[in-house]
């Protein structure tokens, strides 16, 4: 987190000078306080992190001024580092089992000080972002939808894999919700209170694969400025999402298959191996029998991957749930555009259920997205959904899954004037997984 806020609580006039010095040169923004009084006041600024001395001037060597703040911030929700030069291994113990991050001794090493900060601050990134994949699975925020039979099949399944350790290859056809599905497996899962890290293997250039998955040191690589965590080390004991896992290609593959069958793991420019523990969910919408057969993915990766297998069913094969997903879509456009609750027209229902959706749950957003934008008065109008008649009315089993996928990206290329950055954004997937597609669908125009 570059330009975090780092709180200084030091009776140390020295200390606090050169914590700032070594912070603000390290591009943290700081503010500083010499007294528990201070450390109260400072705190409701919200700092990112605080750098927190455990003995000030009332009691200088058993740490109970430290502890007893350290209760404070934790009921924030501040992130807390302890720093003490009477250091013993119950005074460490203690504070880290009140709620303090991680325990420093002066004096200190600046580099790692520095790596130890970013490591917490990206941990706390890290866990913000965690809860909002928790509000995904909130009955108010969007609910698990599985009132069709294929779903409920589903759903059988989920509950029964959930709480085990066992790796899951989630595959179904793009926008069916796989990254929500990888939410919830999580969430259902013994390791809920711990990190869920999510990475797109399809964005990640070949050149930084290694530093994005397992660190790097400073210094590893030109622009190395700082020492950084990877993916596997920020998941911890918790689950690391894999998604477009099909899109990795074959020269890094290898280096994927070694942490999975070993456990272990180098960040770019250190000789010490670490060890993950995460579990492994991953997700794609290719046929990895086939990229196997074709030599473009490895047989034992796959095995890897796939201990058990789920699949989501298409949108088109659960039309029970279309009119569910309608309403919590919605409530939550409606909300986004600060609108009142709006209604479907029967017809235009019909017309929703009707269609194939070879954009399937994310094309039905963007559909609903348009309507509630066009709508002028409470209820949604066939023609607020701007969906084509011919399309419509052709049967889901008219088009195989090639012929669909060709024409959600007409689709998307016509409605952004053949813009193909405009066009990926709609479609919800990458530029570069988009110029591929084109290379399999050479289309007229784009660019």
């Amino acid at each position: 987190m570059t330009n975090a806020l780092i709180l200084i609580a030091d009776d140390d006039d020295d200390i606090r000078l050169a914590l700032e010095l070594l912070l603000t040169g390290a591009g943290y923004r700081v503010m500083s306080a010499a007294t528990p009084q201070a450390v109260r006041q400072q705190a409701g600024q919200q700092p990112d992190l605080v750098l927190l001395d455990m003995n000030f001037q009332h009691d200088t060597t058993s740490g109970k001024e430290g502890l007893a703040l350290l209760a404070e911030l934790k009921m924030q929700d501040l992130p807390v580092i302890l720093m003490t030069a009477w250091a013993s291994i119950e005074l460490a113990v203690d504070g880290m089992q009140q709620g303090a991050r991680s325990f420093i001794q002066k004096p200190w090493n600046n580099q790692q000080l520095l790596q130890l900060i970013s490591q917490q601050l990206e941990h706390q990134q890290l866990q913000q972002e965690n809860q909002r994949l928790k509000q995904l699975l909130q009955p108010e925020q969007q609910q698990w939808v599985a009132e069709s039979p294929a779903m409920q099949q589903l759903e059988q399944l989920v509950q029964q894999l959930a709480p085990t350790d066992a790796s899951v290859l989630i595959l179904g056809e793009n926008g069916t919700g796989k990254s929500l599905l990888a939410s919830r497996l999580h969430q259902l899962s013994k390791r809920s209170q711990q990190p869920l890290v999510a990475v797109n293997m399809a964005a990640i250039p070949e050149s930084l694969f290694e530093a994005e998955l397992f660190g790097h040191e400073k210094g590893a690589f030109t622009d190395a400025k700082q020492s950084r965590t990877g993916r596997f080390a920020l998941a911890g004991k918790g689950s690391l999402f894999l998604d477009e896992v099909g899109c990795l290609p074959p020269q890094l593959q290898p280096k994927l298959l070694r942490v999975l069958e070993s456990g272990e793991f180098e960040a770019v420019g250190s000789s010490r191996s670490q060890r993950s523990q995460a579990r492994i969910i991953s997700a794609t919408n290719a046929d990895l029998q086939q990229l196997v057969q074709q030599g473009l993915f490895r047989q034992d990766l796959l095995y890897r991957l796939n201990t058990f297998v789920l699949e989501l069913p298409p949108l088109r094969q659960r039309q029970q749930d279309i009119p569910l997903l309608c309403q919590q879509i919605m409530n939550g456009l409606c909300q986004k555009y600060q609108k009142p609750p709006l209604n479907i027209n029967p017809a235009a229902m019909q017309t929703l259920l009707g269609y194939p959706w070879p954009g399937n749950v994310r094309e039905l957003t963007h559909t609903l997205e348009r309507a509630v934008l066009l709508c002028q008065d409470e209820t949604i109008q066939p023609q607020h959904l701007m969906l084509q008649n011919n399309q419509t009315n052709m049967p889901a089993d008219s088009l195989n899954l090639a012929e669909m996928e060709q024409r959600l990206i007409q689709q998307a290329l016509a409605s952004s004037g053949q813009q193909l950055t405009e066009a990926a954004r709609l479609l919800g997937i990458s530029r570069h997984a988009l110029a591929r597609r084109l290379e399999k669908y050479p289309m007229q125009g784009s660019h």
